[in-house]
């Protein structure tokens, strides 16, 4: 029974020590590599660390967590948007039917004397043309968000390449060797 209690008392030691090790510097949270050159003891790193951090922030005027939070909050915002715009070509087939039908209508008029089978031939081809310029149109508002959407996570990624740059500068002048 003794050997069994020891043998879970170390598995667990072994466990707690592990997660120990697996513990992430704030560097390498953020996907930068620093290695101590002059032998840096990992408080004496994790103390440099958060002081760069500090810096960095001032000097980039960007936050990396919340640059993430602002990434997201886009990501979410163009789905909603994309979203949004679906359907909206709902009733442009009808719309362009009644148009062409009045304008089949007049034309049956003037060229045959039958104003009901040129309204039935503009009431069709205005329901196509209006569902296709509905198309268009939804898909240019689509094409437009994703631009949109695009160019705002091209400005998080430049803000957070930035703080990267100043973090490492940072770094390197406390002597780490850094690559991000």
């Amino acid at each position: 029974m003794k050997k069994i209690l020891a043998f879970i008392a170390l598995a667990a030691l072994a466990c707690f020590a592990g997660a120990q090790a697996e513990q992430k510097s704030l560097a390498s949270t953020l996907e930068i590599y620093a290695f101590p050159g002059k032998g840096q003891a990992p408080e004496q790193q994790s103390q440099d660390e958060a002081e760069c951090y500090q810096w960095a922030v001032k000097q980039s005027g960007s936050d990396p967590f919340d640059l993430a939070k602002d990434a997201d909050k886009a990501k979410e915002e163009t789905a909603q948007k994309k979203s949004g715009v679906d359907g909206s070509s709902q009733g442009a087939g009808a719309r362009g039917a009644v148009g062409g039908a009045a304008a089949g209508a007049l034309i049956g008029e003037i060229v045959s004397d039958d104003p009901g089978g040129g309204a039935a031939y503009g009431a069709a081809a205005g329901m196509i043309r209006g569902r296709r310029r509905a198309k268009q149109r939804e898909q240019a508002q689509k094409q437009s968000i994703e631009q949109q959407g695009q160019q705002k996570q091209q400005q998080i990624d430049g803000n957070l390449d930035n703080f990267k740059k100043a973090f490492s500068v940072c770094l390197e002048s406390k002597n780490y060797l850094v690559k991000y």
